[in-house]
């Protein structure tokens, strides 16, 4: 090979490798568009990822409109919006209160120990039963079965305050009762099953359509609030006596001395 065709060689192959370089450049370049561009997508997504959350977090869940829908009050209420629930037909002056929570492992198992002996004085005529019903570990633990099971609560209560008092029993009974960390109750079909073994309630339509359309959602909302509200009231359960709140007995004799001290006689 010539010197003069060597010199040419070297020329086209720097030129070639200047052109090689000028489309590297060119693809360096539109590759880093692309990342910008995905980058600058990607922050779009999540920041409208995160308004959309924000926007769904703001949005009224059903309980939040419930609790400014007109209130169905349940039968065998009183007061305002129907949050006064006492039961029983004596004329005595001795009225038992007990506050709770559905979802509460105290008010189970105050109810497995002696809620037959409580209701028993009721059935007797020795004081009436009143009930204020909170739904504060739906907030505590997140969820809403305290609420579902109040608003099911209120069905069995249009009912009767047998169905009533024998719902409430099933619902805190040990084969029924769920842990408190979970959400059971929020479940409609759960809360009917359990129905399913009340007599009064056992395939009752009338009360399986009020939970599934939610008939009582609202006077739940009201109830909770009236429960927020109350004095001297700070866990569940609490128990009054003719308005004074007392230890929580878990024997018999102990509900017995409660009642003698607080001057409730059989």
């Amino acid at each position: 090979m010539s010197k003069r065709n060597s010199q040419a060689a070297k020329t086209a192959a720097r030129e070639r490798l200047r052109e090689e370089r000028e489309r590297q450049a060119k693809r360096d370049k539109a590759k880093r568009q692309v990342i910008v561009a995905c980058s600058v997508v990607g922050v779009l997504a999540i920041a409208g990822g995160i308004s959309y959350a924000v926007v769904q977090s703001n949005k009224p869940t059903g309980w939040d409109k419930a609790a400014e829908a007109k209130v169905v009050a349940p039968a065998n209420t009183s007061g305002k919006n129907g949050t006064t629930v006492v039961l029983g037909d004596s004329k005595t002056d001795n009225v038992v209160h007990l506050y709770e929570d559905p979802r509460c492992p105290g008010c189970a198992a105050f109810e497995q120990s002696i809620g037959e002996t409580v209701n028993k004085g009721m059935e007797d005529g020795t004081y009436k039963l009143s009930f204020t019903i909170g739904t504060f570990l739906d907030g505590n633990l997140s969820g809403e079965g305290s609420k579902n099971a109040l608003s099911a609560l209120g069905a069995a209560l249009n009912v009767g305050p047998e169905a009533f008092l024998d719902y409430k029993t099933a619902l805190y009974s040990a084969e029924h009762h769920p842990e408190e960390s979970t959400d059971e109750f929020a479940k409609d079909d759960y809360l009917i099953k359990v129905a399913n073994t009340v007599d009064a309630l056992k395939n009752n339509k009338k009360f399986q359509d009020a939970v599934e359309k939610g008939t009582y959602d609202a006077w739940a909302m009201k109830m909770s609030k009236s429960f927020d509200d109350a004095d001297g009231v700070q866990s569940t359960p609490t128990i009054k006596i003719n308005d004074k709140v007392i230890e929580t007995p878990s024997t018999a004799a102990e509900w017995d001395k409660a009642l003698k001290d607080a001057g409730v006689t059989k």
